[in-house]
């Protein structure tokens, strides 16, 4: 069997990936002659070589843009590395409708240690590490290609609001966190607030929660718990150069920075 066909036959079964072993144990060539039969087509842009030793098939319905979407094949690269993860971020925004920062560039949390970041043409994959793994709100949605992890509507928005100075910054992400608001749910917050013990990021997602909507219910489970726990000041913006002064709100949050929806 040769390559291509090898490939008609994953996409019939709605398979967009793979890797150099399964091709091995599916063919009669030597890894040289698989080799150069996937480096044509890759020249053609019908497979993009993701990293080594794992690749991505380009049908016709994507070859216009060049680039896979990340539910189609991120299950399997991270079986493929035999790794923890959850697309997340702005990826897991768009996913639920927050589309307002139209990023090209894909999110994905994994367990440490850390992955280099892939960048190829349009394919363009940003890894976050953490060391202490979600015990809840990791979902699972389905694709043509079957299931992939996404983080939760609630741990998507304090995963952005705690890397924000990795990710643009409050002010570019706030329009898509007024509409992921939109998604939050109170058991998915009680969820959250039943592990998730980042003080200052708590804080940060009371205030901003208070500036979306005070009142609402999402906001005062959140404000239950921030008043069992033991807090100081912060500032609203991560500034190493800059000590947080007075807070003016409940939350203990020093507004060092204007904010500015563009919805």
């Amino acid at each position: 069997m040769n390559i291509s066909n090898y490939i008609k036959e994953l996409l019939s079964r709605e398979e967009y990936s793979f890797s150099m072993d399964e091709i091995l144990a599916f063919t009669n060539k030597n890894k040289v002659a698989i080799t150069s039969e996937l480096a044509r087509l890759i020249d053609k842009g019908e497979v993009v070589n993701l990293r080594q030793g794992f690749y991505l098939i380009i049908p016709p319905l994507y070859s216009n843009f060049k680039k896979l979407p990340l539910a189609l094949y991120a299950d399997k690269l991270f079986k493929y590395l035999d790794k923890k993860y959850y697309v997340g971020f702005y990826s897991a925004a768009k996913i639920y409708g927050a589309s307002h920062q139209q990023s090209q560039r894909d999110y994905i949390m994994t367990k440490t240690p850390k992955l280099i970041d892939i960048k190829k043409e349009t394919t363009d994959l940003r890894f976050f590490t953490t060391t202490d793994w979600p015990q809840k709100n990791i979902l699972q949605k389905k694709s043509n290609a079957g299931l992939y992890n996404i983080s939760s509507p609630a741990l998507t928005f304090v995963d952005m609001l705690r890397y924000q100075t990795k990710l643009g910054g409050l002010n570019r992400m706030l329009a898509s966190l007024e509409e992921l608001y939109e998604e939050l749910n109170e058991n998915d917050v009680k969820d959250l607030l039943s592990w998730y013990d980042h003080k200052s990021t708590i804080q940060r997602l009371g205030f901003v929660l208070d500036e979306i909507d005070m009142d609402s219910s999402i906001t005062n489970l959140i404000y239950a718990k921030f008043e069992t726990m033991h807090t100081y000041p912060i500032l609203l913006y991560p500034n190493k150069n800059e000590k947080p002064g007075s807070a003016k709100n409940r939350w203990k949050v020093d507004v060092n920075i204007k904010l500015e929806s563009d919805l």
